[in-house]
């Protein structure tokens, strides 16, 4: 099965989403593999405040998908 990651640069263990480099390169890979599949998805970058318990600030990758599937094929 054809996965988003699958088509990765470099290794997944070595992959680092939760910074700013990695959530745009993870953003552009999701709206890649669907825009491939004739879907329009929508997806967001959304910076979440440092945390203690990561000892990192971090940013979420999040989107209008339902249950990981696309709502609307592009027009």
């Amino acid at each position: 099965m054809d996965t988003i990651l699958e088509h990765a640069p470099r290794a997944i263990g070595e992959a680092d989403f939760t910074n700013e480099s990695g959530a745009k390169e993870l953003k552009a890979r999701i709206e890649n593999y669907w825009r491939q599949r004739g879907y329009e998805v929508q997806v967001m970058l959304v910076e979440a405040p440092f945390t203690q318990a990561i000892r990192a600030g971090r940013y979420d990758v999040r989107s209008e998908m339902l249950n990981g599937l696309p709502r609307r094929r592009e027009g």
